[in-house]
């Protein structure tokens, strides 16, 4: 019997292999937003190894969207170009649907990439002015924002369907929303961070309308046959924050506007969160959300183990698995979860003479 793990699963048009995803995972590598050989390796390794979908790292719609100086645009033609020649790259190498996640940093951009602190950049140091919802850092240390007027939100909503269009032109598979880890979208969503006193502002009605207005640009600028989804934290991991009531609201909204998945994490927002970790930490939200919806459900966060991961689809509890540092660590997971579950899993044929194959 066929682990539920490897059997396929259909996004509009798109049929996944199975239900191992590549997370977006940021680089910091890009070159004035441009992605750089780096991201062929870095993909190119996931591609050969067999997950169902690669998701590639949160790639920002505006210069100012990006986390770091070196994060990834798409936004001008030049890193639509830089972009394209990694991806045909890529999908030279194996038939695997590549998806791409577009978003905008807010008032968490301008920083220095992790292995140099992570603390933001001014503006004499080489870094932006930040923006968000309301003139609220996401740390004491942290630099203050510039609020969004309406005109820049319309703006932003405007460079999310344009960032699509080059998407489509590029050859992604599909698209998924950043709405989670302190990002814009999440910035809006949460009462913490967004103290807004206008329509974009105050009620959940209102705290949604951003998202759900670059949700509903993104999906009419995309083509109706690609699927399109959303990545979202659960929770803020703070009181009276944004919450998992909240999120399944949020849900029921994007499925009304034909959302394909909803990629459930958490936190990110503000450094006074408490994160309670532990081996997939964060299923429990997933399933929540899956119980009231009808999309299709993918779970993320210290998931490691492939008995884990296929207890997680098997069991019901989520549709799609996302590994992040999985993968970092061991590219070939997949490879090693086929054998681990008794699959027979297809290896390229180059590498057929060391393939851990359960019938080998």
């Amino acid at each position: 019997m066929t682990p539920k793990l490897f059997t396929s699963i259909q996004l509009r048009d798109l049929c996944l292999d199975n239900r191992v995803v590549v997370s977006p995972m940021c680089q910091y590598s890009s070159k004035n937003g441009c992605a750089q050989d780096w991201h062929l390796m870095h993909l190119g390794q996931y591609a050969v190894s067999g997950p169902g979908i690669i998701i590639i790292e949160m790639t920002n719609v505006a210069p100012a969207g990006r986390i770091s100086p070196l994060c990834m645009g798409l936004y001008d033609d030049k890193t639509e170009s830089a972009l394209k020649r990694v991806i045909d790259s890529v999908k030279s190498l194996a038939d695997i649907p590549i998806a791409i996640q577009l978003a905008h940093a807010g008032r968490k951009g301008s920083s220095r990439p992790p292995w140099d602190g992570g603390t933001q950049l001014t503006v004499a140091e080489g870094g932006w002015q930040t923006v968000a919802p309301s003139a609220i850092s996401h740390s004491s240390s942290a630099l203050t924002p510039q609020p969004l007027s309406n005109a820049e939100i319309e703006e932003l909503v405007e460079a999310f369907a344009a960032s699509a269009e080059r998407a489509e032109r590029i050859g992604f598979d599909a698209i998924e929303l950043h709405g989670a880890h302190g990002y814009l979208l999440h910035q809006f969503l949460s009462p913490l961070s967004n103290h807004r006193a206008d329509e974009y502002g105050g009620s959940l009605e209102n705290r949604m309308r951003f998202p759900l207005e670059v949700f509903d640009a993104v999906r009419a600028a995309w083509p109706a046959h690609r699927p399109l989804g959303m990545r979202v934290s659960a929770t803020d991991w703070i009181d009276n924050g944004w919450d998992v009531e909240q999120t399944v609201t949020l849900a029921n909204e994007l499925e009304k506007r034909d959302c394909d998945w909803l990629d459930v994490s958490s936190g990110g927002l503000s450094d006074e969160q408490h994160v309670h970790t532990g081996p997939g930490y964060q299923v429990p939200f997933a399933e929540h959300i899956k119980q009231r919806t009808a999309m299709k459900i993918m779970t993320v966060g210290m998931i490691t183990e492939p008995q884990q991961a296929e207890n997680i689809v098997a069991s019901g509890q989520a549709d799609l698995i996302a590994l992040a540092r999985g993968f970092l660590y061991d590219p070939r997971w997949v490879w090693h979860a086929a054998k681990d579950l008794g699959y027979d899993l297809k290896y390229p044929e180059p590498y057929l003479r060391c393939a851990p194959s359960a019938n080998r």
